[in-house]
């Protein structure tokens, strides 16, 4: 199905949506669809439960794939949000800068006027393999910082962006986001359902939420970027003459330390929080071995994910939060462009977590 647009007028923008499974993708097409107005195609390997838009399966390492998938799409908006994680940061840019590449010359033939690319704050901090190794800029992140002398695939995307921007002649925009909280199941890189899942064992098991992460992570400043801000972020550099042809940072506009969060959440599960404790005390080490307890819950309240590999990806809150740096970025140039989007971390967990209790992905 297609979003519906304003009564009396007929859609006259087409979005693409590539990614559309996950956290960015999902809240975008959700934004789309309550802004009215737009034809939203949904492309993924896939289809997205009760989306409101049409589905389009295709392989974004396939060239022919993509052609014959995309051959009569007019899109005139594309949001790029999808990314495949490889072995190594030079894998990473082979695979991740020819999805981008294979998209956009797929879509030669359509009438497109905008590209929205999302990356991330590791633009700023150097890729996972190297995360933080070399020199780092002063937090808060600002746009201007010269890259890092390091491979990355997300250099390797805004060029392959730029160059066909260039050729095609449409306007693009590149966002990055810090860590990302949404909505999703199944996806690679979730905090927010991670420690739902984390904190859904602890009071099942009748122990501590014990915070995974470094003493640095623990008592410095940080910010996280709520989907939903993120989509209408994107939505809105896609749709602003004034935002065309830029590269923003996109965080929600507060910050915090895990320290005063951590608390807060245990309460919201009813687990009582310990904080950090002399070393890193990581995910992947304490919820070890825990896949079958998982499953007993879900039978028990009946829960929608039985499989605990869907539900939480504890390789990526353990590198989030055992980072021996400060992480925050400067929100300056979206505002002065004229983005006044602000959300409240606190208020994006609770959020969450109601929805996914509501959706029966936690107890």
């Amino acid at each position: 199905m297609t979003a519906d647009a304003p009564s009396g007028a007929s859609p006259s923008r087409t979005a693409l949506v590539v990614g559309a499974s996950g956290i960015a993708g999902s809240a975008i097409i959700e934004q789309l669809h309550r802004d009215g107005g737009w034809t939203v195609l949904a492309l993924s390997r896939n289809p997205v439960p009760a989306a409101p838009a049409r589905h389009i399966p295709a392989d974004l390492l396939s060239p022919e794939n993509l052609g014959s998938a995309l051959r009569n799409e007019k899109p005139t908006h594309v949001f790029f949000t999808a990314w495949s994680r490889q072995d190594t940061e030079q894998e990473n840019i082979r695979v991740n800068a020819a999805m981008l590449r294979n998209l956009l010359e797929a879509l030669h033939h359509a009438p497109v006027e905008h590209v929205a690319l999302m990356t991330g704050l590791k633009h700023y901090l150097g890729p996972f393999e190297s995360y933080g190794a070399g020199p780092v800029p002063d937090t808060p992140f600002h746009e201007d910082e010269p890259r890092l002398p390091a491979p990355n695939f997300y250099y390797s995307q805004e060029d392959e962006l730029w160059a066909t921007a260039d050729r095609q002649g449409f306007g693009w925009s590149v966002h990055r986001s810090h860590t990302v909280i949404g909505y999703a199941v199944g996806n690679a890189m979730n905090m927010g359902l991670t420690l739902a899942a984390q904190a859904t064992l602890c009071k099942e098991r009748g122990q501590a939420f014990v915070f995974p992460g470094s003493e640095t992570q623990w008592n410095s400043l940080t910010d996280m970027t709520d989907g939903d801000l993120l989509a209408e972020h994107m939505i809105w550099a896609a749709t602003t003459s004034a935002a065309r042809n830029e590269a923003y940072n996109v965080v929600n506009g507060d910050v915090f330390r895990w320290r005063w969060m951590w608390p807060k959440l245990a309460a919201y599960f009813g687990v009582p929080a310990e904080g950090y404790e002399g070393a890193p005390r990581p995910l992947q080490e304490q919820m070890h071995g825990l896949e079958q307890e998982w499953s007993k819950i879900a039978a028990s309240h009946s829960l929608a994910e039985e499989d605990l590999a869907r539900v939480a990806s504890w390789w990526h809150t353990d590198a989030d939060l055992g980072r021996n740096m400060e992480v925050l970025a400067d929100m300056s140039k979206s505002r002065l462009a004229g983005f006044s989007g602000y959300r409240r971390t606190e208020d994006s967990f609770r959020n969450l977590f109601d929805r996914y209790r509501a959706e029966h992905i936690i107890p």
